[in-house]
This record gives C-alpha cells, sequence and structure tokens, in this order.
C-alpha cells in the first residue's frame, strides 16, 4: 500500500505525521545507516543515526559476518528476529541472497527450539494472537492490525508444533518463520503478511506450570466451543479483508482435516501440513520418476505403477498418500500402504471397533487390503516391505531412527529391478528425521534417492558425491500462495496444488538431476516459487476459478507475477499525507 511509483522511480509514502526517531523504530521504513543525506533533512533524521552512509551491500557484510560469528544455530535465530525486528528490507534481503544459509535458522529446524523457548525469549510483540477470552470481539481486534491490506494469513493454535507436540501460544514462531519464507522465497511483500496464534488453551503440563508462559493456562478447548473460536477468527479476518488467503498450520491431527474442510469449498484457504506436504512429496515422486520417462504424461503413467508405502497416518502421512493417489488420477488404490503406530492399516485384522476409531481418511487406505499379499492389520514396516516390495518409502512419523539398517536393506533388495529406491524421511526437525542421508547411501550403496524435511549435508560415499534433496514445503506454499492471491481465486483447488507440484518437478535442471536431487537446489527457490505461482494462475483461470482482470495471453501471466513480486531494496523515502 505504501509502495507507488513517482516519475519512473518507486518511492516509498511516509504519513506525514511521522517523523525522526519514529521512522527509525518502524522496521518496514528503517534503513539504519543506508538513509540518504537528503532523507535524513527531509524526514528529520540528522543527527538520530551516525554520519557514515552505508549501502545495503556493506551492511550485509557486517550482519552475515556479526551472524557467522555466534556460536550457535539458536543465537542466529535470534539474532536474525532483532534484524527483523529493526530492519525488514535487510532481513529478506539477506534471506533472499543466503537463503541456503538462513533457512535453515529461520525456520525448520531451529525454528522448533526457538518456539520450545518463545516466552523466556519474547522481545516485541509480533502477529496477532486470538484467544479463547477474545470471543465476542474479534471483528473488533481485526482493525487493530494497522496494515490496511492483508494478502497472507498463517495460523496455528499450537497443538502440533513439527514433531515437537503441544506447545501452545509458544507456536507463534511458526506462523512467523513461514511469511519470512512467503516473502522471501515467494515474492510477498512483509507488509502484507500476517501471523496469527488462535490460543484455546494448552494440554502441555509442563507450559500451564511455567510462570512464564505467555499463552491461557488451561486446559484445550474442544469439539464444538474449539471450532467456534476458529469460526470467528475466519469470518471476523474476511470481513476486513476479502481476498487474503489463510494457510492453517500445525493443528492436531483431529481438527486439521476437519477445519480444512469446513472452509476449503467457501474460503481462499489451505493447510500446508495435509495439502502443502502432499503437494511438496508429489513433486519430488513425480521428479525422482522423470529420470525413467521422457514426458510428464509418462510420468503421470509411472506413477499409477508404483507401490508406496506411508509411515504415518496422522493429517500429514494421510494428505500425502491422497495426494499422490489424485495425481495418478485416483486409480490402484491397493498400491498404497499406509501405517501408523500399530503397523498397516488393513479393514482384514482389525476389530470392528478398532476399525470404526479410525477416520475416514485413514480407512480410505486400509479397505484394499482383504488378504492382498498376506497383509493384515497391524502388519509390520518390515513385513509390508517384504510382501509389497515398493519402490517409495516415505516417513512422516517423528519417529528418529524408523528406517533401520534392516529395514533400509529389505526395502533396496525389494524395489523392483530397474528403479532406484526412493527414500524420504520426512519428519522435522532433523533430530526427529526416520534416517539420515548418510544411513539411506551407505544401507543401499549410493543407490537411494533420498529427500528429508529438512536438510542434510551432501555424503562422501567411496569417493562420489552424493547430494540429498530437502522435501521442504517451502518450494510449494510461497509461490501457491502468491499465486492464489494475485489471481484472486475463490479456492485452492486440487489441480492447482497438482499444477503447482508439476511445476516444482518440472524445475529440477539436468545437472540437478544428475546429482540424484528431486528439487531444486535452494538457491534457487525464488525461481521455482514464480514457476508455482504462475503454474496456479493458470490452473485457477482454466477452471473459473480466478477472479482477476483477464490477461491477452498466457504468456502475460509470468511478466505479471514477476512485477507483483517483492523484492527487498531500498527506495527513497517521502512523506504524504494520504497514507
Amino acid at each position: 500500500d505504501h509502495l507507488t511509483k513517482v516519475g519512473s522511480a518507486p518511492h516509498l509514502k511516509v504519513p506525514s505525521d511521522r517523523r525522526g526517531q519514529e521512522i527509525v523504530n518502524d522496521p518496514l521504513f528503517n534503513k539504519g545507516t543506508s538513509f540518504a543525506v537528503a532523507e535524513r533533512d527531509r524526514l528529520g533524521l540528522r543527527g538520530l543515526v551516525p554520519p557514515a552512509v552505508l549501502t545495503m551491500d556493506e551492511q550485509l557484510q557486517k550482519i552475515m559476518a556479526t551472524l557467522r560469528a555466534l556460536p550457535d544455530d539458536l543465537a542466529k535465530h535470534m539474532f536474525l528476529a532483532d534484524l527483523n525486528d529493526r530492519n525488514a528490507t535487510l532481513f529478506h534481503r539477506a534471506l533472499v541472497r543466503h537463503i541456503e544459509e538462513l533457512a535453515p535458522l529461520v525456520y525448520t529446524p531451529t525454528v522448533g527450539r526457538a518456539c520450545q523457548l518463545f516466552a523466556s525469549t519474547y522481545r516485541r510483540p509480533r502477529g496477532m494472537y486470538f484467544s479463547a477470552d477474545d470471543v465476542g470481539h474479534m471483528q473488533a481486534m481485526v482493525a487493530n492490525w494497522p496494515a490496511k491490506t492483508v494478502s497472507v494469513v498463517v495460523v496455528t493454535d499450537g497443538s502440533r508444533i513439527l514433531g515437537l507436540g503441544d506447545l501452545g501460544a509458544n507456536g507463534m514462531g511458526i506462523p512467523i518463520g513461514k511469511l519470512a519464507l512467503y516473502c522471501a522465497a515467494g515474492g510477498v511483500a512483509p507488509h502484507r503478511v500476517m501471523p496469527v496464534v488462535i490460543d484455546v488453551g494448552t494440554n502441555n503440563q509442563s507450559l500451564l506450570e511455567d510462570p512464564f508462559y505467555l499463552g491461557l493456562k488451561r486446559p484445550r478447548l474442544e469439539g464444538a466451543a474449539f471450532f467456534d473460536v476458529v469460526d470467528e477468527f475466519v469470518e471476523a479476518l474476511y470481513s476486513r479483508w476479502p481476498d487474503a488467503l489463510i494457510q492453517f498450520e500445525d493443528f492436531s491431527s483431529d481438527n486439521a482435516k476437519t477445519l480444512l474442510d469446513r472452509y476449503k469449498d467457501r474460503r481462499l484457504c489451505f493447510n500446508d501440513d495435509i495439502q502443502g506436504t502432499g503437494a511438496t512429496v508429489v513433486a519430488g515422486v513425480l521428479a525422482s520418476l522423470k529420470t525413467q520417462t521422457q514426458s510428464s504424461t509418462d510420468v503421470i503413467e509411472a506413477l499409477k505403477t508404483q507401490r508406496i508405502v506411508v509411515c504415518g497416518a496422522g493429517s500429514a502421512g494421510c494428505g500425502v498418500a491422497a495426494a499422490l493417489a489424485r495425481a495418478a488420477g485416483d486409480v490402484n488404490a491397493e498400491n498404497y500402504y499406509v501405517l501408523d503406530k500399530d503397523g498397516l492399516i488393513a479393514k482384514d485384522g482389525a476389530s470392528e471397533a478398532e476399525w470404526a476409531a479410525l477416520a475416514p481418511e485413514q480407512r480410505a487406505f486400509g479397505e484394499s487390503f482383504s488378504m492382498k499379499n498376506g497383509l493384515r492389520r497391524g502388519a509390520s514396516l518390515l513385513e509390508v516391505i517384504t510382501a509389497a516390495k515398493p519402490s517409495i518409502l516415505l516417513g512422516l512419523t517423528a519417529s528418529p531412527g524408523l528406517f533401520t539398517e534392516e529395514v533400509i536393506r529389505a526395502f533396496d533388495a525389494a524395489c523392483p529391478a530397474g528403479q532406484r529406491p526412493v527414500v524420504m524421511a520426512l519428519s522435522n526437525p532433523t533430530d526427529r528425521a526416520e534416517c539420515t542421508a548418510r544411513q539411506a547411501y551407505e544401507w543401499t550403496a549410493g543407490r537411494a534417492v533420498f529427500a528429508s524435511g529438512s536438510p542434510f549435508a551432501p555424503v562422501d560415499l567411496d569417493g562420489t558425491i552424493l547430494v540429498p534433496s530437502q522435501c521442504n514445503n517451502m518450494f510449494l506454499f510461497p509461490g501457491i500462495g502468491l499465486g492464489a492471491t494475485l489471481a484472486k481465486a475463490r479456492r485452492v483447488s486440487d489441480e492447482m496444488l497438482l499444477a503447482a507440484s508439476e511445476a516444482c518437478a518440472g524445475s529440477v535442471s539436468a545437472e540437478e538431476q544428475a546429482r540424484g536431487q528431486v528439487f531444486p537446489s535452494v538457491s534457487r527457490i525464488r525461481d521455482v516459487s514464480k514457476a508455482v505461482a504462475v503454474a496456479v494462475i493458470r490452473k485457477a483461470r482454466e477452471q473459473n476459478l480466478a477472479r482477476m482482470s483477464s490477461l491477452e495471453r498466457d504468456d502475460d501471466i509470468e511478466a505479471f507475477v514477476e512485477a507483483k513480486s517483492y523484492f527487498p531494496y531500498y527506495t527513497p523515502l517521502y512523506q504524504s499525507p494520504y497514507v
């Protein structure tokens, strides 16, 4: 809203009643030591900042030198958070330029520990908190947010933060981290995003007993009372920003799918744990099959024949299985083997009560196991691999070490001839991964195609450097959000998500494929996000879900996305009474 063009140069409008220290203290306007001399005079800043005028590059050199001297990743995370609180433009510029180095500090795996310590390290308000005590007031509360326009909202109730469980209001670190990636990787402007926590209590006893915990100290609301709070928040949000996209994040499995089904057909929203993770895994699987086929059509045909084992039957695991099945045209459901903590989900061998207790999305993949391969409810992972002979093994359990040497060696031996075993240990943070990259490579003699949720370093295996891929939702959700909001889409359809997956898979270069990667290098994530956004917009238009003004040609969409993508750089500031 503040960025406008005067002549040929963009300028940033500052409210006329804001001068001097108020500008320096506003992270959206502050440039620190990069204010030009003319700006210092124009805005009442002379004497309030040191006399030296540094370029952004010089500031970046100083920032990175200081960051790299810090003792550990948590200290670096806090340093970057402080930078974001002081100078949002410089923070996002650093993240864009050094995305491979900084993304793991801003988000997973470091953000997990930062969330655990959120209350004790809290320094400055960021985002909004809507609590159970605010029922009846949320309509008025949204007016407290200072931005006129909000494009993307990431919201959590803190009930299932990464693999760490219920962190309550401490989960605010997740929306903040996700939205930093929306801005740096996806090109959504930082003044158009809003991190949100819906605080309905916590069942984490250590938090309830923590004198410094900042959330509601009471057991979580459940059932209708919980959904009433979320309903009021959603309606209040859309009453002020009807074109905003909501990304639901880290809600517990018992509520995540219900919330998605409640809103997905009538509001612009998606659940990143269910749909984002599913779309990301589809992208990785398509890319892994791409080397064996000659066209995208052949890739989809190849997907239909794969036998896939999914460990983890929560919202993410079932979402991944469902996304893969949809991508394959919902055929051959018997090719999907989904396991929960009790083993294989199958109707055969389950008691009537046990079967009824499973969620519908879990039962969907257990119907076809009527004595198939001799497998019954509760079959172990090793038994499933031996009987099913899968080609793809996915872990979404937050159970480190689940993929043991025995399991991986059996998987490698059972993999169909001519195919490399695909191992995706997707649980976050790193210490929750089902196996490490080195283990997957060593136990398959380098044959495995490996991807993980959090980054692993390249592995030197007998002189051959193997590069693991990061199967991280950040390859998809920034582009999905950018495309859906630019298209002013009515909703996020399954077809839009598949288009996003195909765009990501198509972004893997030949050189990256040769190194064993099934995702692009993180350094190219802005280009990937733009490709994903273009694909999402095209599909939204094709389905008549886009309310954006029509473009004359399809290739105009690429120029449109490029023009609308935020890039962090300093623009001249001037005061205006019309902000």
